[in-house]
């Protein structure tokens, strides 16, 4: 059984990761480092530690590190976990630049992307590869909320630095269902208006566009998720529920944990409903536990963190430029 500890335990540590890695047989959550949460942890897992620094974590030798800390420290706490000789999930965003992913992809690492377990993008993952659509020809991603404060304090914080720009937050997750889908992008073109709503149009090699929208400024109204191809299309509407159960204390071993309500639709000659694969974030950390014992490669591997952040670096030289960027 490998020792887990975890950096952070705001919405990314007590929804996305603690769950999860308690949830895994082979992963046994050792110690968390946090301040503010101190008594929620022990209230859920009496048995894991709370320690307050990332030292005091690191001392008790742990084999996988997860990152889960606020974006900026992202860099400096992976590096100091891999230089302890650890195993680390870090969160999304990896780093702030490709350079900086590059400078921690050294070691054995893997980048927490959860939503390639999200069950709309498990269905459209096997509706492509199946070739039931025919040949792809535009993918059209939206991650939209209506209006709402931040979570957290550095999440409202306007220093470049803390990383908290949209592009960051919900297009490191659209970005990278698209690459997963067509690889990474000839040009990329991207608009900004503020830092809580982006539009980001991809042009892949085979010639694949991606129109991915995120925004924490407007409501819902349009699909989640419509992928067109030579044969046929598909539409779901909807977020994947597991971020929802998981803050409400349910637990991903539950019966019909990641069940959607409502089908996604194939349209063609006909329009056929779809039933849309549960969601499998605990799937993410089964792999994880594969990859500790060897027997299988990382779940997101640092060359995929390394493209994507190719990808956000040169949306953000878009968005300033203005023009779309050869990538």
């Amino acid at each position: 059984m490998f020792a887990v500890g975890l950096i952070g335990y705001g919405l990314a540590g007590s929804a996305f990761h603690a769950p999860y890695i308690d949830a895994v047989p082979d992963l046994r959550l050792d110690a968390v480092v946090t301040t503010s949460h101190a008594a929620e942890v022990g209230k859920r897992y009496s048995d894991v530690a709370v320690v307050s620094t990332v030292d005091e974590l690191l001392a008790r030798e742990p084999d996988l590190v997860v990152v889960a800390s606020p974006n900026r420290h992202h860099v400096e706490h992976a590096r100091a976990a891999l230089d302890a000789g650890a195993a680390v999930v870090v969160d999304k965003p990896a780093a702030g630049t490709a350079a900086e992913v590059r400078s921690i992809a050294d070691g054995r690492l893997t980048v927490f992307q959860n939503r390639r377990w999200d069950g709309d993008f498990r269905t459209i993952r096997a509706l492509v590869a199946d070739g039931r659509l025919g040949e792809p020809t535009r993918f059209e991603s939206r991650f939209e909320r209506a209006a709402r404060s931040s979570r957290t304090a550095w999440k409202a914080s306007t220093d470049p630095a803390d990383l908290t720009d949209i592009i960051y937050d919900l297009g490191t997750h659209l970005v990278d269902q698209a690459q997963v889908l067509f690889g990474p992008p000839t040009t990329v073109y991207a608009e900004s208006r503020g830092p809580r709503d982006a539009t980001i149009l991809l042009t892949h090699t085979g010639g694949v566009r991606s129109l991915l929208r995120m925004s924490d400024s407007t409501p819902p109204v349009a699909p989640r998720f419509v992928v067109t191809g030579t044969e046929a299309g598909f539409r779901t509407w909807g977020l994947d529920p597991q971020e929802a159960a998981a803050r409400a204390g349910v637990l991903p071993t539950t019966e019909a944990f990641g069940a959607y309500a409502r089908p996604g639709e194939l349209v063609g000659d006909t329009v056929e409903s779809v039933p849309i694969e549960p969601g499998d974030y605990l799937g993410y950390y089964r792999a994880v536990a594969a990859w500790l014992h060897g027997d299988a490669e990382p779940p997101v591997p640092t060359a995929d963190a390394i493209a994507l952040a190719e990808t956000i670096d040169a949306a953000l030289l878009s968005v300033e430029r203005g023009v779309p960027v050869a990538r």
